[in-house]
């Protein structure tokens, strides 16, 4: 089977923006280095100040931005077909209101590092199951059972929240606000969000005719043979341990899910068999891109990268609704 044409055009072109991005991540900084110096440093010759700089601090910065980002768009891809609503979230479920309400109370007991990770996951994992034991009704969940389950956990876990920042103060409270807003500065890179986006775009291709299938109604996708309900369910799991890795390594970094998907089914289409990939690359591209921006526009300070993601994503997601013809 011959390649699709558009995928032979924007495949190469994000593989491309990914590597740009890479390079300005390393390079760009309050120490700024040359492309040659960056080089070096990697290929481990160069001065000791550049190898630090380069691989103690930045390339493991940037190859967890890129995880995330890309875990982020991609979970956003899969809610939109979970929903079938272009403009779904792949916070809208409550998952990150239950990492952000695990990772803010071990802050707030005075917990940190693996701690703080550690009880983010679980308290994802347990707004998982809570949404969907109370999505599921006598008559099964569906997708909007499940979407206003999801809101309703998400605004429980949002008055927590406020709770505990009331409780807390000074650097405790500092700390829970930085969280909040998706903060790179005190992670330590690990391969766990890498590994993740791998197998889940390995698990996830074979299936992008189902996906393609499904995203056009439940019925119809019975009727051509798809199965809806394990893959439903499958689609709900999938994204929200997607989420929960991403908001258990960053905090709530916001609107990469939701623009990152909507812009590329806009410019490459629908189908999944590209959409995946492309929104793993992007998505971690615009992360990357986006964390460069939070460390270096106010050097030696450095900004959540939520902030940057926010105010990226809220005029671009406005100008994508604005071109966007007919219905959403």
């Amino acid at each position: 089977m011959q390649p699709h044409p558009r995928l032979l055009i924007w495949l190469p072109a994000l593989v491309l923006l990914a590597l740009v991005a890479f390079c300005l991540s390393l390079g760009v900084g309050s120490t700024p280095l040359s492309p040659a110096a960056v080089w070096q440093a990697i290929s481990g010759h160069g001065d000791e100040l550049s190898r630090m700089v380069v691989l103690q601090l930045r390339l493991p910065r940037a190859m967890d931005s890129f995880a995330v980002g890309g875990l982020l768009a991609l979970s956003g891809a899969l809610m939109q077909v979970l929903l079938r609503n272009p403009l779904a979230d792949p916070y809208i479920l409550g998952v990150s209101g239950g990492a952000a309400m695990g990772a803010l109370s071990a802050l707030f007991a005075g917990l940190a590092g693996l701690w703080v990770n550690g009880a983010a996951f679980a308290g994802a994992l347990l707004s998982i199951l809570v949404v969907f034991a109370l999505a599921h009704g006598r008559g099964g969940w569906t997708p909007t059972r499940l979407l206003l389950t999801g809101i309703a956990i998400a605004a429980g876990w949002g008055a927590l929240i406020s709770l505990l920042l009331v409780l807390s103060s000074g650097p405790t409270m500092q700390a829970m606000l930085f969280w909040l807003m998706g903060d790179f500065s005190y992670q330590s890179s690990d391969w766990l969000p890498l590994v993740v986006i791998f197998a889940g775009l390995l698990l996830w291709l074979p299936f992008a005719r189902h996906l393609n299938v499904l995203a056009r109604g439940e019925t119809l996708a019975e009727a051509l043979g798809v199965p809806v309900r394990p893959l439903t369910l499958a689609i709900y799991i999938g994204a929200s341990l997607f989420t929960a890795v991403a908001v258990t390594q960053a905090g709530a970094i916001g609107f990469v899910g939701l623009v990152v998907p909507h812009m590329l089914r806009l410019t490459i289409g629908g189908d999944h068999r590209r959409l995946l990939p492309a929104a793993a690359l992007a998505g971690g591209s615009l992360l990357l891109v986006a964390d460069t921006l939070a460390r270096s526009v106010a050097a030696p300070r450095q900004l959540p990268v939520g902030v940057v993601t926010a105010a990226v994503g809220v005029p671009l997601f406005l100008y994508l609704l604005n071109r966007a013809r007919g219905p959403l």
